[in-house]
């Protein structure tokens, strides 16, 4: 092989491509040295091709030349260092210009907002101030309202104490007259009554049953020369309601005539009956119970049917509404009663009103 034209004390010197430049102290890279070998050192197998390519015989190196091996490496490093921390840098500021467009837009909205809301907050207040007031003024009229029932009920709480204080102190004897005069007068018929024996109505004797006549009591009222206890029919065409002040006809089955004051378009009649309370014997087993009216017109005399009803005697005074109301006047009405509350002598009708209008009621 020939040999190399350097002189043998040259062997420990760098080859002339790898001297270096007068001038500064530079170490410079060979021109077979790829530069890539020192900008990437992420690649591993190019940088170690790189040395393999750049690398100098062992008997040929020196001790410059590994300081300036470790020098090329630190620089590599450092390059790599200043690259990722600029990297690290760049994406800092794009987060924190991207932080700072939310706040700016945050701080826009916000106010916006504040611009806007205090108007809104007011017409809210309003509205959530008024509807309140608003109530609380309606619950306060109530409550007024109220206020004036109460003290008119505790008014009438104070009379009624008052009254039972008084009935509390009556005898025994008064409170029973003041109840029996209070039913006697507790008339809550509020109709013309036509069958009033003052304003002209009486009993047709003809088409009436006759009177229930006892012997005993006959022969005991004449005895002592007082008045027979038997009433005429017409007593039931009086107001008076005091017990036994009632015309008894035989048995449970009668009838009774009334011509009327005047025609009348008839609407209703009423029955009225003494309570138990006061009666003699402390039942009213003579009361009517079944009976039938008639509307009678003409000679002869023609029947009209009107109705059939029932008499309860629980109740003092009952007002019937006719079922065949015509639209033709009246001058008499007949009661027809087929039966009483179970007794088998008599039966007794103390008052009988008929109500209607002198006109002709207006049809529907």
């Amino acid at each position: 092989m020939p040999r190399s034209s350097r002189s043998p004390g040259d062997l420990c010197d760098p080859p002339e491509d790898v001297r270096p430049r007068r001038g500064p102290k530079r170490w410079m890279a060979p021109e077979h040295v790829n530069a890539a070998c020192l900008q990437c050192p992420l690649r591993p197998r190019l940088a170690s091709r790189s040395r393999n390519a750049c690398r100098i015989p062992e008997d040929t190196l020196s001790n410059t030349t590994w300081i300036t091996s470790l020098a090329c490496f630190l620089r590599t490093q450092v390059r790599q260092i200043l690259l990722f921390s600029t990297c690290r840098c760049k994406l800092f500021f794009q987060k924190l210009v991207e932080k700072t467009g939310v706040l700016v837009l945050c701080a826009f909205g916000f106010w916006m907002f504040s611009m806007h809301l205090p108007s809104k907050m007011e017409v809210w207040q309003d509205d959530s101030i008024n509807s309140p007031l608003q109530s609380l003024r309606m619950y306060q009229e109530k409550v007024r309202h109220h206020t004036g029932e109460i003290q008119d009920l505790r008014g009438n709480m104070t009379q009624l104490i008052a009254k039972l204080q008084l009935m509390e102190a009556m005898s025994d004897e008064e409170k029973l007259a003041q109840k029996i005069m209070k039913m006697i007068q507790g008339d809550f018929i509020e109709k013309p009554d036509f069958a009033l024996k003052s304003i002209g109505a009486s009993i047709d004797f003809e088409q009436t049953s006759a009177t229930y006549n006892h012997d005993k009591a006959r022969s005991y009222w004449n005895w002592i020369r007082l008045w027979n206890y038997a009433q005429p029919p017409d007593v039931i065409l009086e107001p008076n309601m005091t017990p036994g002040n009632c015309w008894a006809f035989s048995g449970d089955r009668g009838q009774v005539t009334i011509r009327l004051a005047q025609k009348v378009y008839l609407s209703n009649l009423t029955l009225q009956h003494i309570p138990k309370t006061i009666s003699l014997s402390g039942s009213l087993d003579t009361a009517p119970k079944d009976f039938v009216i008639y509307g009678m017109e003409g000679s002869p005399r023609e029947e009209v049917f009107l109705g059939a009803f029932q008499f309860q005697p629980e109740n003092i005074i009952q007002m019937f509404q006719l079922q065949n109301q015509l639209a033709r006047a009246f001058g008499a009405v007949k009661v027809k009663i087929s039966s009483n509350w179970g007794n088998p002598r008599f039966t007794c009708l103390y008052r009988v009103r008929v109500h209607g209008s002198v006109t002709p009621p207006r049809m529907p």
